[in-house]
């Protein structure tokens, strides 16, 4: 493997993997910390579960634009660093007894901000970094890195939060954010500076990025899957934690185990995702793996305390192998035909909706769990990630074995 011998690369990669893991330290015990020390109620749960990523949704389509008009490591470098003060105002208000649910849907939505820039110029850096023809290969390792973190942060997050209280569990978030900055700034690698339009214009930029995504039948429906897939995912999300802690009873440690299960497959996705584009083609793996894995989701709301947690966690674990392995592949596709000036505008396009759909899956989340319950909204949230993969399956895609940058980054009119 090339990037194994490429410094630069491994700065970022030991970066990133430091902050998702503090991240997902993070994703478990602040909901952990409203529901168990605040007493948030499935509305409140759905209104801070969409408040970490409302920002998508608000400020995606801009911030893109924003981005291809910068430098993208230094960008980064601001965003971790916001991110990590943002974090660590959390554990102070608790030891200072100010901490309240405002305060922590206030902190989601400014860390949601932060990482929109962080991500758009994340992905738009990659290639840049490792050059397009070792894509696949550095898609392949950051998932790695994301899933470890799946593995390892929610457990350790409901361990500390059971025994060293979940405010205190937050410290790991904001030192990840920081650890991620360190090794930024130490990337080497002399970025190009950034392509200037020749007439800026915000609202004609914007468009510029959308009319390239959805111009391009192969994208529009891989958006639409992804979209799909997180707004059922954003459901889930917003009644997770309750259903393990009231309607399973759970123990707070417990209840981080079952949501670390789906990391051990996201592991084994990232390590195969190569190989499996290799055997299988990329477009096929960006249809046929999340066919056969994604149904395996219907397996989470079978959760019961004992025995009864292998079922849903192996569930977990398929599932989440096929997700990673789809991201894989549809990350690499999307930034191997696009353009260098429009990377920016094209990441953030398609994150305005398939993040976008996250907060708007919380809101609903929440309605629904006190309206039909906790059980029945699990329901729909698995049967909706479930057929989310119509999409890939009915698109180009199905017909092809593997892509061809060439013709589809031309293929941006509509089909």
């Amino acid at each position: 493997m090339a990037l194994w011998g490429h410094p630069d690369f491994r700065r970022l990669w030991t970066g990133d993997t430091i902050s998702q893991f503090g991240a997902n330290v993070g994703t478990t015990v602040v909901p952990l910390l409203a529901a168990g020390v605040l007493n948030a109620t499935p509305f409140e749960m759905g209104l801070l579960a969409a408040a970490s990523t409302m920002a998508f949704l608000v400020i995606g389509l801009p911030a893109g634009v924003w981005v291809d008009r910068m430098r993208r490591k230094p960008l980064m470098v601001a965003m971790d660093v916001a991110r990590a003060a943002l974090m660590l105002s959390v554990p102070v208000a608790w030891w200072l007894d100010l901490l309240g649910l405002p305060q922590l849907i206030v902190v989601s939505l400014a860390v949601g901000v932060c990482t929109v820039f962080f991500d758009v110029a994340y992905q738009s850096y990659l290639p840049s970094l490792v050059g397009r023809g070792q894509l696949v290969e550095g898609n392949s390792k950051l998932q790695a890195s994301l899933s470890v973190a799946e593995v390892s942060g929610p457990a350790i997050g409901g361990y500390a939060a059971q025994f060293l209280g979940a405010a205190n569990g937050v410290l790991a978030t904001g030192l990840g954010y920081l650890s991620s900055a360190f090794f930024l700034v130490r990337i080497q690698t002399v970025e190009p500076a950034p392509e200037r339009h020749p007439d800026p214009h915000l609202r004609r930029e914007i468009m510029e990025g959308l009319r390239f995504v959805f111009g391009n039948v192969t994208l529009r429906m891989i958006v639409a899957c992804t979209g799909t897939s997180n707004f059922f995912h954003g459901i889930q999300n917003a009644v997770m934690i309750l259903f393990l802690l009231q309607t399973v009873g759970l123990s707070e440690g417990t209840a981080g185990l079952v949501l670390s299960a789906g990391g051990v497959g996201g592991v084994l996705g990232a390590a195969f995702a190569y190989r499996i584009g290799l055997l299988v083609g990329q477009a096929r793996m960006i249809w046929l793996i999340p066919l056969l894995t994604w149904p395996f989701t219907l397996a989470l709301p079978f959760v019961s305390d004992g025995w009864g947690l292998v079922l849903p966690m192996v569930g977990a674990a398929v599932s989440v192998f096929g997700i990673v392995v789809y991201n894989v592949g549809q990350v690499s596709y999307r930034q191997a035909i696009c353009p260098d000036h429009l990377l920016g505008r094209m990441n953030a396009s398609v994150r305005f909706v398939v993040w976008g759909t996250i907060p708007l899956g919380g809101l609903v989340g929440g309605l629904l769990g006190d309206g039909l319950g906790i059980v029945p909204t699990l329901w729909v949230a698995a049967v909706g990630q479930c057929l989310a993969v119509l999409w890939v399956l009915l698109s180009p895609l199905r017909g092809r074995a593997d892509v061809t940058a060439a013709a589809d980054a031309t293929g941006t009119g509509a089909h």
